[in-house]
């Protein structure tokens, strides 16, 4: 341990994390054998330590589960307060097992960092400036292409902020980022304007990934294993306030875009809105001073708007998309618990439909059987693998039950879909808010109250125990009584319920079973 004289004091490393005494907020960063991995507000990011003797003023900051896998061995730690690049820690720590050194890198050996969202990414502050060369050239043919399709780009967000604050990428930023303010005004119209702006990359032979109506990725290969992310995000006026994806919905004059001036990055001369003060202030507030770990905070008005308008069918993706991008267990060749269960009590159901089906394992399983099968969920890459088998009988679709658009539809096509009908839904439900529940319920009863008929097979967790079933699962409680009377109030009727142990240890989890119908005419 480690005391210095200032606001920051008692600071110490150990396998829960960083615990340190500040009475103000603080930015610090944690350098891992002399290198910079991540970057942390202590009371944002942290918790108070209570308990006997935990004194006052305490904070416990946990380590990043993105680190985890990493933290198993001996290593220096250091951590440095940001904003005065004094030294509150330093020492070498063992953790885990202690065996080896820890190293932080990817499976090609490149170290990795942590950006401000905790996504583990190769940053600038590794890289070499021949490394990021092709980057800075995809910038110039990517505005290049934007400019002859009549988009006037310009560098936007952290690569903006880089290059008017300090002339170069910033160090702990994983990717770099391009604006454009559309001249078309209308919601409508800017989506047409952005997938077209698309098929243009496409044509010249870059890979794009879709953000949102409005944003999209640019796809560029460092030459070493490294694919860099080249961020377009789309924004337009109206009624005197500039929507710019990425959380911008503020009062703003055209003037301070257009025409565009220039700045200096890298070395090298890129576009950049007119007055770069009035867009950086926008995006980052008081922006001057670096801060690594920053989180945009946007107005609720505003996210929902932006929601709404470009996003909806993407909202509280990021998580899974993060959970998925990582390397899967292989598809289980037995059927869950509970559709086995499930499929022997509805041995005459002529369409099974999994709702967050996730890897897909037990739609292609039913599927095998005979049985007409449909599984939902809104990250198309957890069914990817499953869906590529081709399997006869077996469907899958992208539904996002945050979303009632995307919810109505589905429910209208499964209630075509020949009857009886076997809706099962696997810790679902410890995974929704209220309002995705109740999106939930009305697609069911939209598959299950009509002509056919059918049930729905309902599983969560209803008591937490010693056995890390949440923590595998990434579920959370839910009280059989909320989830009943919302069903009940939704119109069905319970006509199974039950708890059933989920392991066997002696404290266990226990999960909830209901089997629930809508009968017809119901709700």
């Amino acid at each position: 341990m480690v005391g210095v004289l200032g606001r920051v004091r008692d600071v110490t490393v150990d396998a829960d994390g960083v615990t340190a005494r500040a009475t103000r907020e603080t930015v610090m960063d944690m350098l891992v054998d002399g290198r910079r991995v991540y970057s942390f507000w202590l009371h944002r990011d942290g918790a108070p330590v209570t308990g006997s003797g935990a004194g006052r003023g305490r904070w416990r900051v946990p380590w990043p589960k993105t680190l985890h896998e990493f933290l198993d061995g001996t290593a220096r730690f250091t951590v440095v307060v940001h904003e005065t690049g004094e030294t509150v820690f330093d020492r070498e720590l063992t953790l885990g097992s202690g065996t080896g050194r820890i190293s932080i890198v990817n499976r090609n050996g490149q170290p990795l960092s942590l950006d401000r969202t905790w996504r583990r990414v190769v940053t600038f502050d590794s890289r070499s400036s021949e490394q990021v060369e092709p980057l800075l050239n995809a910038i110039d043919v990517v505005l290049d292409a934007l400019r002859k399709a009549g988009i006037e780009a310009f560098l936007a967000y952290g690569t903006l902020l880089g290059a008017v604050r300090e002339g170069r990428l910033l160090g702990h930023d994983g990717d770099a980022d391009l604006g454009y303010v559309s001249h078309l005004t209308h919601p409508v119209d800017v989506i047409r304007e952005s997938f077209r702006l698309q098929r243009d990359l496409v044509a010249l032979g870059f890979h794009i990934t879709r953000y949102s109506a409005l944003a999209f990725k640019v796809d560029v290969d460092e030459g070493d294993g490294v694919v860099r992310g080249l961020d377009v995000f789309g924004g337009f006026l109206m009624d005197g306030r500039l929507y710019l994806m990425g959380e911008i919905g503020d009062r703003f004059e055209k003037s301070w875009i257009h025409p565009l001036g220039t700045t200096t990055l890298e070395g090298r001369s890129f576009p950049a809105p007119a007055d770069p003060d009035k867009l950086l202030t926008a995006m980052y507030g008081p922006w001057r001073t670096p801060d690594p770990a920053f989180h945009f905070d946007p107005p609720t008005t505003t996210v929902r708007r932006l929601n709404g308008w470009f996003r909806g069918l993407r909202v509280g993706r990021a998580r899974w998309d993060r959970i998925y991008s990582r390397k899967q267990k292989p598809l289980a060749t037995e059927p869950s618990p509970l559709v086995a269960w499930a499929a022997e009590r509805e041995a005459d159901a002529a369409t099974y439909v999994d709702l967050g089906c996730g890897r897909g394992s037990d739609v292609l399983w039913m599927a095998g059987r005979g049985v007409a099968s449909v599984g939902l969920d809104f990250q198309p890459r957890s069914y990817a693998e499953a869906a590529a088998r081709g399997v006869e009988g077996a469907d899958f679709w992208r539904c996002n039950l945050l979303e009632l658009r995307d919810v109505l539809p589905a429910g209208a096509e499964l209630a075509r879909r020949p009857g009886p009908r076997l809706l099962v839904a696997r810790h679902l439900v410890d995974t929704l808010g209220p309002d995705a529940r109740q999106h939930l319920w009305r697609l069911a009863r939209m598959t299950l109250a009509g002509e056919g008929g059918g049930r729905l097979y309902l599983e969560f967790l209803a008591r937490f125990g010693d056995d890390g079933f949440a923590k595998d699962l990434r579920v959370k409680r839910r009280r059989p009584r909320l989830i009943v009377g919302e069903l009940e109030r939704a119109g069905a009727t319970i006509v199974h319920r039950e708890t059933i142990r989920a392991s066997d240890s002696s404290t266990p989890s226990k999960v909830c079973r209901l089997v629930v119908e809508w009968r017809r005419g119901d709700g």
